[in-house]
């Protein structure tokens, strides 16, 4: 098979002419488009953007909002999960601020200074005195009252009297002020049948019926056991019964139950033989004489609400002192 030859070969002369044409041709197009860009200028306003065609129905206030885009709903932050504190590196959250106080209301301006008041007015008169505690007032400053007594209370309590044999009789209505008084007093002479109390006692019933019964369930078994050679007590020496004052004489403190009518101090006992038993410290007395007191005085406090013997302090150094104070509970104090 015989291959064809371009005739560009067989005719070399006649290819070199065409393609020196063809760039002359290419060039000449080359120079006249720059000629004519170089001529070319850019419009004085470039074109406006066009509206969109929905864009008016949009901005219309009399579309119909059916034909609207509904508005993309906002977007909702999701809740995050409570830190944990014990994280060191989870946030902690801040306690919301303190409300503020509210402001102080000012002091009120005190107010000013004029002349002095006339004495007496409410303005000018001093604040009373604090009142003393009762260990340091006076009888006078204790406003003290006499108690009333019952008449059935008394009448029951003198027939109790008669029944032991007291001898007594009533006297007028005590009252020598400051609470100092005894509303239904009596003067008894002997303590028991035979037995004599000297000097006579001005004292309340319940106080004579206490001594009495005293004297007769303990004093005088105890007597004649631990001194049946001294004979039967015939005298009981009295210091003191009815007397307005305070506890121990004082100048201020508690009223004293002797002021009421309610104590009885004695001294002594006299018995038909011998000598007299006083009443003294005895507490370390061997004797049957140291017996016999210290027998009475403990025997007291089951007829007395107080029993106060030598040995108690300095001021019942030489006597008794006996009363029916009534206490809350029933309290009794015997030394």
């Amino acid at each position: 098979m015989q291959r064809k030859t371009p005739s560009c070969v067989v005719f070399n002369h006649g290819c070199e002419e065409s393609d020196a044409l063809r760039k002359l041709s290419t060039l000449a197009i080359l120079v006249a488009a720059t000629a004519f860009l170089a001529g070319a200028r850019l419009p004085p306003q470039g074109p406006m953007p066009e509206p969109r065609p929905d864009a008016g129905q949009a901005t219309n206030p009399t579309s119909p909002s059916s034909e609207a885009e509904p508005p993309a709903p906002e977007e909702v932050p999701a809740p995050q999960p409570k830190p944990d504190l014990k994280d060191p590196q989870a946030p902690v959250p801040h306690p919301p601020p303190a409300p503020q106080a509210a402001p102080s209301k000012p002091e009120p301006a005190e107010p000013m200074q004029g002349p002095p008041r006339p004495p007496g007015s409410p303005e000018s008169s001093q604040p009373p005195e604090e009142a003393k505690p009762p260990g340091e007032q006076t009888l006078e400053e204790q406003n003290l009252t006499i108690e009333p007594e019952s008449d059935a209370e008394h009448a029951e309590c003198t027939a109790a009297l008669q029944s032991l044999g007291v001898v007594f009789k009533d006297t007028p209505r005590i009252d020598d002020g400051n609470g100092c008084g005894i509303d239904k007093p009596i003067i008894v002479s002997e303590a028991l049948p035979g037995i004599k109390l000297k000097p006579e006692a001005t004292i309340r019933c319940p106080a004579a019926l206490a001594l009495a019964r005293w004297m007769k369930d303990s004093v005088i078994p105890a007597a004649s056991t631990a001194l049946p050679e001294q004979g039967r007590i015939t005298t009981v020496n009295q210091a003191t019964s009815y007397m307005c004052r305070l506890r121990n004489g004082a100048g201020t403190g508690k009223v004293s139950e002797h002021a009421r009518g309610n104590a009885i101090d004695i001294a002594s006992f006299h018995f038909e033989k011998g000598e007299d038993v006083a009443v003294r410290s005895r507490r370390e007395d061997p004797t049957l004489t140291g017996a016999f007191q210290r027998t009475v005085s403990a025997a007291g406090c089951l007829y007395f609400t107080t029993v106060l013997d030598p040995e108690s302090d300095a001021a019942h150094e030489t006597h008794f002192h006996l009363d029916v104070i009534e206490r809350k509970g029933g309290y009794r104090y015997c030394h």
